[in-house]
C-alpha cells in the first residue's frame, strides 16, 4: 500500500509544477495549422477590401469637404457631390455585405485562435487580423496584457474603457491598448463595434476581477487546507483497504482447507489446494491494484478541481482515459461484423480439418485401404494437408484483420517475410527433405539403421531431424538433409521376413583341411543364441593369401537391434568350437616352427599331459671333409 501512497504522491508533484500551459500551446498550434490555408486566403481577400474601403474613405472625407466648402447658390454642384456620397455609401453597403458573406462562409470551418485569462480559460476569440498582426499574435498578445495588468498591483479594474479611434474601437488602461476592436471582429460576432468592444471590455475586468480574488491569500490557504484534507482521507482509504486485504487474505489461508479442494477429472488434478490458493492471492492483488488505481484517479480530479489553475486537468485527465477506451469500444463495435465472419471460417476449417483427420487415421490404422498409399505416409500427409488448409484459412482471414491494409501492416508483414526467407534457408532445406524421406520410407520409427557413421535404433522422426539411439544410449540429432544426402542402411527391414546376415572372418594357415574349418564355424554358428537355424549358416572362402586363407562365416537373425550381443556370442562360439577341435587361430603373418613350440590352444583345451615337443636337430654325417 505504502507504494501506492507514493505513486500517487509522485503523480500531483509532477502535474502540479507542470503547467497547463504547454496543453493550452499545443491545441492553439493544432488549431493553427488546421486553419492556417482558411485563414490566409480570407486575410488576402480581406486586405483587397480594405484598401478599397481606405480609398473610399479618403475620396468620402475629400467629397464632404467640398461639399462645405460650396456657396449655397451652387445647387447644381452640391447635388453632383451628394451623388457621389450617395454612390460611395451603397458601394459601402455591398461591401459589408460582400464580407460578411464571406465570413458566413467561412464559421462551419474555420476556427479562431483563444484569448486566454488568467485563471487559463478562453475569454473569447479572435478570427482575423489587424495590420501586420495576424489572429494567432493578436491572441498571444492580448493574453499578456491582461496577465501584465493582473500582475500589477495597483490597477484600477476601473480604469479600463473602450475608446473610438479612427477605424477602431480600443480597449484601453491608462496608456496600454488592450486590444482593438475592427470592422471584420464585428462582423464574426455579428455585432457592431462598439457593442462587441463594450462586451470584451466587460469580460476582460471580470476575468481580471475573479482572478485576483481568487488567488487571494485566503483562498489560497484555504485551498492548500483542502489538498491537505483530500489527501488524508485517500491515505486514509488506502489504509482501510490494505489492512481489509490483509484481514481476507489470512482468513482464506486459515479455511484454505475448508474452502479448497483440489480441482481433478477422471484421475488428473487440474489444481490442487496450494495452486488455488495462488490464484485466489493473486486474483485478490490484482483487485487491490484496480481499486487503488480506481481510487486515485478518483481524487486527483477533486485536488485538480480545488485550484483554478488546474480545474482544466480533470477534464484533460478524464478524456486521457475515456478516450482511449471510448475509441477501443468503437472500435469494437465496428469491428463486430469482420469478427464473426473470422469466427465463421474459422469454425468451419476446424471441424473440415477434424473430418480430413478422421479420414488420414482410418489409412494410418489400415482400416481403410488406398492403392499404392502406404499406412505410414497418412499421418505426414495430414500434416501437410492441415499446414495447407491452415494456410488457405489465413488467407481468408487476412483481409478481414483490423487495418491489414495499411501500410504499416504490410511494411510488417513484408519485414517478416524477408527474416524468415533469410534465416530459415537451411529450416526449409530440411523441411523438404524431411517430406522427401517421409514419401521415400527409408526407415521407420524403431529400425536399426546407419547413416555415415551413427549406427543406431530410429527414436524420432520428424520434418527437420532424425534422432537414433546408439548401443551406447547415445541420443544423436541428424538434420534431414544430412540424412538425404547420404546413404542410409537398415538392418531391420528384411530381418523379420527373411533374417539379417551376420558376418565374421577368420584365418586359417594351409596346414589344415578346409572342410573341417567349415564345419566348426557352422557348428560355432548353430551353437549361438538368436541365431537361425533356417536357413542354414554357410561359409565362404573369401582369400587365398600367402600364409593363410580367409574364411567368412555367414548366418541369418532376426535380432537386428541385437547385433552386437549376435556378434559378441558367435566369436565367442567360435573361440571354443576351434579350441575344442584343436584348430589355431593365427595372426595373419604368424609364423611357427612346430617342433619345440607350445600350441597356441589354451590349456584348458590341452591334455594333463601335454607337453611341448623337442627340437629336432638334423647332422648330416656323409659330409666330406
Amino acid at each position: 500500500m505504502k507504494s501506492y501512497m507514493r505513486l500517487f504522491i509522485v503523480i500531483i508533484f509532477v502535474l502540479c509544477i507542470n503547467p497547463i500551459k504547454g496543453q493550452t500551446d499545443s491545441i492553439i498550434m493544432n488549431r493553427d495549422s488546421a486553419n492556417a490555408v482558411l485563414l490566409q486566403n480570407y486575410s488576402l481577400r480581406l486586405a483587397e477590401i480594405e484598401q478599397h474601403r481606405l480609398a473610399d474613405s479618403i475620396k468620402k472625407a475629400e467629397l464632404e469637404f467640398q461639399l462645405t466648402s460650396l456657396k449655397t447658390t451652387d445647387n447644381i454642384q452640391k447635388g453632383e457631390l451628394l451623388q457621389q456620397l450617395k454612390t460611395i455609401e451603397d458601394q459601402e453597403k455591398v461591401r459589408i455585405t460582400g464580407k460578411r458573406a464571406r465570413i458566413d462562409s467561412l464559421r462551419n470551418t474555420a476556427t479562431g485562435f483563444p484569448v486566454i485569462g488568467v485563471m487559463e480559460d478562453t475569454l473569447f476569440v479572435v478570427y482575423s487580423k489587424i495590420g501586420a498582426s495576424t489572429p494567432k499574435e493578436r491572441a498571444g498578445n492580448i493574453s499578456k496584457k491582461i496577465k501584465n495588468l493582473y500582475e500589477d498591483d495597483f490597477l484600477n479594474i476601473e480604469s479600463i474603457e473602450v475608446v473610438e479611434s479612427e477605424n477602431t474601437y480600443d480597449i484601453v488602461s491608462g496608456e496600454t491598448i488592450i486590444m482593438s476592436i475592427s470592422e471584420t471582429d464585428a462582423l464574426w460576432y455579428d455585432k457592431n463595434m462598439l457593442d462587441l468592444a463594450i462586451q470584451f471590455k466587460d469580460t476582460i475586468k471580470e476575468s481580471i476581477f475573479l482572478a485576483k480574488k481568487e488567488n487571494s491569500l485566503l483562498r489560497l490557504l484555504l485551498r492548500i487546507g483542502l489538498v491537505i484534507l483530500v489527501i488524508v482521507l485517500a491515505w486514509f482509504i488506502f489504509w482501510l483497504i490494505g489492512k481489509g486485504y490483509l484481514r481476507l487474505l489470512n482468513l482464506i489461508i486459515q479455511n484454505k482447507d475448508t474452502w479448497l479442494r483440489d480441482l481433478s477429472y477422471n484421475n488428473y488434478t487440474f489444481l490442487t489446494a496450494n495452486q488455488e490458493l495462488t490464484v485466489v492471492q493473486f486474483l485478490l492483488k490484482v483487485f487491490r491494484g484496480f481499486i487503488f488505481i480506481l481510487l486515485i484517479y478518483i481524487t486527483l480530479p477533486i485536488i485538480f478541481s480545488i485550484f483554478p489553475f488546474s480545474r482544466n486537468w480533470a477534464d484533460a485527465l478524464f478524456q486521457l482515459v475515456w478516450s482511449p477506451f471510448k475509441g477501443v469500444l468503437s472500435s469494437v463495435w465496428n469491428y463486430l461484423p469482420n469478427l464473426v465472419s473470422i469466427l465463421v471460417i474459422y469454425f468451419v476449417m476446424r471441424y473440415f480439418i477434424r473430418f480430413v483427420k478422421y479420414i488420414f487415421t482410418e489409412i494410418h490404422g489400415e482400416k481403410l485401404r488406398i492403392s499404392g498409399f502406404h499406412s505410414d505416409w497418412a499421418m505426414p500427409t495430414f500434416s501437410i494437408v492441415k499446414f495447407l488448409l491452415y494456410a488457405f484459412m489465413f488467407v481468408l482471414i487476412f483481409p478481414l484483420l483490423p487495418n491489414s491494409d495499411s501500410d504499416i501492416f504490410k511494411g510488417v508483414s513484408v519485414f517478416i517475410g524477408v527474416l524468415f526467407s533469410l534465416g530459415s534457408s537451411s529450416a526449409i532445406a530440411n523441411m523438404v527433405a524431411g517430406l522427401v524421406i517421409t514419401y521415400m520410407r527409408p526407415f521407420k520409427i524403431g529400425d536399426r539403421i546407419k547413416i555415415g557413421e551413427v549406427t543406431g535404433d530410429v527414436i524420432e522422426k520428424t520434418l527437420l531431424v532424425t534422432r537414433v539411439r546408439t548401443i551406447k544410449n547415445e541420443i544423436i540429432t541428424i538434420p534431414n538433409a544430412a540424412v538425404l544426402s547420404g546413404n542410409t542402411t537398415n538392418y531391420t527391414i528384411e530381418a523379420n521376413d527373411h533374417g539379417l546376415i551376420v558376418y565374421t572372418s577368420v584365418t586359417i594357415g594351409y596346414d589344415l583341411p578346409w572342410k573341417e574349418v567349415h564345419q566348426a564355424l557352422i557348428d560355432a554358428a548353430l551353437r549361438t543364441d538368436m541365431i537361425s537355424k533356417e536357413p542354414h549358416p554357410f561359409v565362404l572362402q573369401t582369400a587365398l593369401e600367402d600364409f593363410y586363407v580367409a574364411y567368412q562365416l555367414n548366418a541369418f537373425t532376426k535380432e537386428a537391434s541385437k547385433q552386437a550381443l549376435v556378434y559378441s556370442y558367435l566369436h565367442q562360439n567360435i573361440q571354443d568350437v576351434f579350441n575344442e577341435r584343436g584348430i589355431e587361430i593365427m595372426s595373419p603373418h604368424y609364423r611357427a616352427a612346430r617342433d619345440g613350440n607350445k600350441s597356441t590352444i589354451p590349456a584348458d583345451y590341452l591334455p594333463k599331459d601335454y607337453k611341448a615337443p623337442h627340437f629336432n636337430v638334423e647332422v648330416n654325417a656323409d659330409k666330406k671333409e
